[in-house]
């Protein structure tokens, strides 16, 4: 459980993060919504130990976010926008790689089932810059899932594919949450709808809403989360 108490962060006099508190449940996906500069990204950033926040408290499966960070890395790993993928080695290569760096045992036999449950088994040799935008991404979640993370932080899994790659992708992120708490950001609302089991809606730092989708619809009063998030992210 992610247990997050008066979170702030100031970048001067910049509140990037205001005051957040926040509890997320065990194996369930959580999904964070709001416009760019609204904070998500900050709050990822504190949660997954890059930044450190300016006040409040956190706490990741028990440890401090403040003086436990070896330990919660252990136990985190993240997905970035940016692809963490080696291009010029073959996606075996890539997992091969990341195992031998996290001294991962029975890698081989592990390693096979990963490239088989994201759909890589036939682009196992190829080199990772001959993949295409879906495949890359599926390969990019494949490394943080190897190291098998209590915690997965995914942001903007999805961004830039097509919605064939997006929808094969969205099942992958549905069965791992059996698995894995997942934190997910993302700009796609109905990603949102289709993964997360709770949603929080961010808006110049303050957290504005925290529920399912629709707890949020019927507590704004809108009949879509598009209207909902909207209505929310421009209150001030």
């Amino acid at each position: 459980m992610i247990k997050i108490n008066n979170l702030t962060k100031k970048f001067g006099k910049l509140i990037a993060v205001n005051n957040v508190s926040l509890e997320i449940e065990d194996n369930c996906c959580f999904a964070l919504l709001g416009l760019n500069g609204a904070g998500k990204t900050t709050l990822i950033n504190m949660l997954t130990t890059s930044v450190n926040p300016t006040s409040g408290s956190a706490e990741i499966n028990g440890f401090n976010l403040t003086s436990d960070v070896k330990n919660i890395r252990k136990i985190i790993n993240i997905s970035p926008q940016e692809n963490a993928v080696a291009k010029n080695l073959t996606v075996k290569e890539n997992l091969e790689l990341l195992a031998g760096l996290y001294g991962i045992k029975n890698s081989t036999e592990k390693i096979a089932k990963i490239i088989e449950d994201f759909g890589l088994k036939e682009k196992e040799n190829a080199r990772a810059k001959t993949l295409s935008g879906g495949q890359i991404r599926r390969l990019s979640i494949a490394l943080a899932v190897l190291t098998d993370p209590q915690i997965l932080f995914l942001d903007e899994p999805t961004l830039g594919l097509d919605v064939k790659a997006r929808r094969t992708l969205w099942e992958k992120i549905a069965e791992l949450k059996h698995r894995m708490t997942i934190v997910l950001t993302t700009h796609y609302l109905e990603e949102v709808e289709f993964l997360a089991d709770r949603v929080g809606i961010i808006s110049r730092g303050v957290l504005k809403t925290v529920g399912t989708v629709d707890e949020i619809k019927k507590a704004t009063g809108k009949p879509t989360l598009e209207a909902a998030f909207v209505s929310l992210a421009e209150e001030e």
